[in-house]
């Protein structure tokens, strides 16, 4: 195992020539490289750099422009879809806070998520009607410097344990921290083992979820199978668990299900194994794949960047997955030229 001043030199090797408190940014990121057991390749080192440069330019709590309106309007999105008048939410919001001022008052004043995070989890325990507008939960589901998913980080958390837990700190208040945010905004992007021969791959899966890009390929392979169109955005069930019945990549397995020599109960839990590396193994990874470059006479990509497009309270533009994994490619490229 490298030592921790080997690892140090590589990041500090990496980073932007200035930024705040270098040695403090190159302490966490690196003492994250060793707790993983991740290799201080100087290729790793700029991966990491690149996303933080996209997410935050290498602030701990960045400032987003404009972050109160849009996530006023978010709430009136919310609102409508939970079928709730909008003179009741917007008189919920006029309630004042615990420090004194109303809601939307200090959802107007927000400039960063961790100010915004703390208004919802106020409003979330205060106002009745913000537990059903938010369904308990805080949607702010990114947080920190590397903007980590904060359902990424419980996963990652019960499987292997966050050796700087503060016990008397909820993970999701943690991730708001530099060294939390770096510690599972690495495991994020380079702690497992996809079948990409590039970086652009990862980087489109940190947007989208581990394996997106291979899921990607896979759905595309599987229209070529079936003849029909199907959108490859990584997902390889339905998007809302407590949707009835199969999402239209299994419902399009299902159809070509015997040319596949498969059951549908086969492909479902094929299927299910989207987010692991084992789904590579399965029966319908290899053959879908087998009768897709048959039927098209070439060998097909295993990895392509999903078709996303880009939703929440801090994003007024129309972005997409494809776009932020090419922005943070280019910038990690900039960094291995050095």
């Amino acid at each position: 195992m490298a030592r921790e001043a080997d690892v140090r030199a590589v990041v500090d090797g990496a980073l932007p020539p200035a930024i705040s408190d270098r040695a403090g940014w190159s302490a966490d990121i690196a003492s994250s490289f060793t707790e993983l057991g991740l290799p201080p390749t100087r290729q790793n080192a700029c991966a990491v750099v690149a996303v933080i440069q996209q997410e935050s330019g290498f602030q701990v709590d960045p400032v987003t422009p404009g972050l109160g309106r849009l996530a006023l309007g978010e709430i009136d999105e919310r609102a409508a879809h939970a079928g709730l008048p909008l003179v009741l939410v917007h008189a919920a919001l006029e309630v004042k806070s615990t420090d004194g001022r109303t809601y939307r008052a200090r959802i107007e004043a927000a400039h960063t998520e961790k100010q915004l995070s703390d208004v919802y989890e106020d409003f979330i325990g205060r106002v009745p009607l913000g537990r059903r507008l938010f369904a308990s939960w805080n949607p702010i589901r990114t947080r920190g410097p590397m903007q980590v998913n904060v359902a990424f980080a419980e996963q990652f958390e019960a499987i292997k344990p966050y050796p700087h837990h503060d016990s008397a700190r909820d993970l999701r208040d943690e991730l708001f921290t530099r060294r939390a945010s770096i510690y599972f905004g690495v495991a994020h992007l380079l702690d497992y083992h996809p079948p990409y021969g590039h970086y652009l791959y990862r980087f489109a899966d940190y947007n989208a979820g581990r394996y997106a890009s291979r899921n990607a390929a896979f759905q595309q392979a599987a229209s070529i199978v079936a003849g029909r169109s199907l959108t490859a955005d990584g997902a390889l069930l339905a998007h809302d668990r407590n949707a009835k019945g199969a999402g239209s990549t299994e419902r399009l397995l299902f159809a070509v299900a015997g040319q596949l020599r498969l059951s549908d109960a086969e492909i479902h839990d094929a299927l299910a194994q989207g987010t692991a590396a084992s789904f590579e193994q399965t029966a319908l990874y290899r053959r879908t794949f087998e009768l897709a470059e048959h039927k098209s006479g070439r060998r097909l990509p295993r990895a392509v960047l999903p078709r996303i497009r880009l939703e929440g309270p801090k994003i007024a533009r129309r972005l997409t997955t494809g776009w932020y994994a090419q922005r943070v490619n280019g910038r990690f490229e900039r960094c291995v030229r050095g």
